[in-house]
């Protein structure tokens, strides 16, 4: 699930149904898989900004940005499921366990919960970011050249093989979770089908969501805030609307952390038409509404905590907003391009305990 269920994301071929694994093998309607590897080579020294191909070996195991080139399989097939993108799914289903006040710390429970952790991670975000690098093999063409795919490092076959294997590999375990907690109805699996869904009209034309910086942003935020948190509530407790309300809420601070993701984009965005929000507005305009939207909905959080009588709660919120808008102003306003790692890495583990946080103020 995309997002925290399957990012839950990080982080973005036309076919002939709107089927996520009956795959085109087209580029584009003019475009052969060879254009790709060659305008990779050709393209790949445009942007001033784009990363060579001796990267590190261990941001090419978590699929970062500014990966080495890899040959072993295993290793290329774990680049294109983007380990990095699993932990706010897994964190999302930690917070959804939290909120649902009927988790105890027993065998049982604790395997059920590792149990949603590899669903929502490993197989479902793992099946989300093959198939968005499949759909953005010509962006990543001019961005991330060494990724698998516009390297020519795995074959087309491969990688629809690897997502009919994560997508099915993740519903299988969904159904089982179900079964496993004696729900009559089977939401887990009706979560995770509907956040698959999520993830193809994301990346795959024709919608393609993420060609809208607004809608696009937000379909990421909810599918890594709402959906992993819905899961772990359903799985041991009961998920009531207004926890629904408060996540959906929630995710558009998900929208502002995933702009934060699209500033080192910029140029393929730009050259391939997509209308994310630092090309649709600027750098400098872009930078505000991301930020904007993070403190905003961090902040109407906290007061609906001190409007519910979650005093504590809510001062303990506020205190972990304080250094998140400390280090926007220290790293991420002063420049976007250059300081988004090192503003993702600093600020937002004071986000993931600020929602765990929530969460405990919510447990029913």
């Amino acid at each position: 699930m995309p997002s925290l269920l399957a990012s839950f994301t990080s982080s973005r071929k036309a076919s002939t149904e709107l089927n996520p694994l009956t795959i085109d093998r087209r580029i584009s309607p003019t475009a052969s898989k060879t254009s790709v590897h060659s305008s990779a080579k050709e393209k790949s020294s445009v942007p001033e900004t784009a990363p060579a191909a001796d990267g590190t070996a261990l941001n090419q195991l978590l699929g970062m940005k500014g990966a080495a080139l890899e040959t072993d399989k295993w290793k290329i097939r774990l680049q294109l499921m983007k380990p990095v993108t699993w932990a706010p799914l897994i964190w999302g289903v930690l917070c959804g366990a939290a909120a649902s006040g009927n988790f105890h710390w027993t065998p049982e429970d604790v395997a059920k919960s590792l149990t949603c952790m590899f669903m929502a991670g490993p197989l479902l975000t793992g099946y989300t970011q093959t198939i968005n690098d499949w759909y953005d093999r010509e962006i990543d063409a001019i961005n991330e050249p060494y990724r698998p795919i516009p390297s020519g490092a795995v074959s087309e076959t491969e990688v629809i093989a690897q997502i009919w294997v994560l997508l099915l590999g993740g519903l299988a375990v969904a159904y089982g979770l179900d079964v496993w907690a004696g729900h009559s109805f089977p939401i887990n699996l009706s979560l995770s089908l509907g956040g698959s869904l999520l993830s193809y009209i994301y990346s795959a034309p024709p919608l393609k969501l993420k060609q809208s910086g607004w809608i696009g942003n937000y379909a990421l935020g909810s599918s890594y805030i709402s959906l992993p948190w819905w899961a772990g509530q359903s799985l041991f407790g009961t998920l009531s609307w207004d926890i629904v309300v408060l996540t959906l809420l929630y995710s558009t601070a998900g929208l502002g952390i995933a702009i934060v993701n699209d500033f080192k984009s910029i140029e393929g965005d730009r050259a391939m038409g997509l209308q994310s929000l630092p090309v649709a507005f600027g750098i400098d305009t872009a930078k505000w509404i991301c930020v904007g939207s993070i403190d905003v909905t961090q902040l109407s959080v906290a007061a609906y905590l001190f409007a519910t009588g979650k005093t504590y709660y809510a001062l303990g919120l506020l205190a972990l907003i304080v250094p998140q808008i400390i280090l926007q102003f220290q790293y991420f306003l002063q420049d976007p391009l250059k300081y988004d790692v090192k503003y993702q890495a600093s600020a937002q583990p004071f986000f993931v305990f600020g929602l765990l946080l929530t969460a405990f103020a919510t447990n029913h």
